[in-house]
């Protein structure tokens, strides 16, 4: 058997998608094991989240139960509500000073509703389906769950777009230390390879890739004007560790992820994209939280690649070899 070198290599961490590719949506879950610590660091100029608050250092709640990426704009923080249900009725949540449970499921979105069927979007319904489809098995990756009706470098409409999707990768740093991601990409920006090339991005007239900040010039005023729309576009994803993090150490470890994003995604936290990075630590190693973020960072961009290449085409839109 080969390795597991997704999310899910993460001893206790499951992760299930919901995918709906006649609509071009769904949603994508993360089940935690107990104590996970978690934080996050937004950075994009039009976020759509849910329940990011409480992950501020100077909150109370300590530990998250599970996490959701989804599609259908903010319509799709619904599917937050049937994780939910289904960790209650597993008995999972955070237990209150009355006895009342209630599950902590933070939550973020991409905008996919510009493809496919936009009256379908993620629900409660579809959040429930996706836990069910847990496990810890290697994470699917490409056109599934939150990544189904993803693009990229959308900037003159589909014809010219690439495939986003899911993306998932693993760094072993020891015999038993490791760090993970996964990434959800519909990025406003073009996805750079290892050597900063453009590996998916906004399609040209000759069949290449045309830059999309020669394309961001159109804005200032060019007669080719990109059909860039505010809040279309976003990277969301999560770094996780099995190493020992307060929660300090975890928003740390989610700001320093975001050197990955810059990385694979140019430009990136836009006013047009709603950038949102999560950290998880499950709590099992102890660990330099400088070395976990450094390492987060370079799992992150290879996360995104790993969606880019993973893709497949919908919808004409066409993924990166097709």
């Amino acid at each position: 058997m080969s390795m597991n070198e997704t999310l899910t290599a993460i001893p206790g961490i499951q992760v299930g998608h919901f995918s709906d590719t006649e609509a071009a949506t769904g949603c994508t879950v993360i089940l935690c094991p107990p104590e996970t610590v978690a934080s996050v660091d937004v950075r994009g100029g039009a976020p759509g989240t849910r329940e990011t608050d409480l992950l501020d250092p100077t909150r109370s709640v300590k530990h998250i139960h599970a996490l959701v990426l989804s599609g259908g704009s903010a319509y799709g923080l619904a599917a937050a509500t049937g994780v939910m249900n289904y960790l209650e009725e597993q008995g999972v949540g955070y237990r209150t000073a009355s006895g009342h449970l209630v599950p902590i499921v933070p939550s973020a979105i991409v905008f996919d509703l510009a493809l496919g069927d936009s009256m379908r979007r993620p629900d409660a319904a579809m959040g429930y389906a996706a836990c069910l489809n847990a496990s810890d098995s290697p994470v699917t990756q490409g056109t599934v769950g939150a990544g189904t009706g993803c693009r990229v470098a959308a900037l003159m409409g589909n014809d010219f777009a690439t495939k986003g999707g899911v993306g998932s990768a693993l760094i072993q740093l020891d015999e038993s230390l490791m760090v993970a991601a996964l990434a959800v990409v519909n990025a406003v920006g073009e996805i750079l390879d290892e050597q900063g090339n453009i590996l998916a991005g906004l399609r040209g007239s000759n069949g290449g890739y045309y830059p999309v900040l020669e394309a961001l010039r159109g804005i200032i005023g060019g007669a080719s004007k990109p059909r860039t729309h505010s809040g279309e576009n976003t990277v969301i994803g999560v770094v996780a560790t099995n190493a020992r993090l307060t929660k300090v150490e975890a928003r740390k470890v989610a700001e320093m992820a975001h050197d990955g994003l810059a990385r694979a995604v140019r430009p990136a936290h836009t006013q047009y994209d709603g950038d949102t990075l999560f950290a998880l630590a499950t709590g099992e190693h102890p660990a330099d939280v400088n070395v976990i973020g450094a390492f987060g960072a370079e799992v992150m961009a290879q996360a995104i690649r790993n969606a880019v290449r993973a893709a497949t085409s919908l919808y004409g839109v066409r993924a990166l070899n097709d």
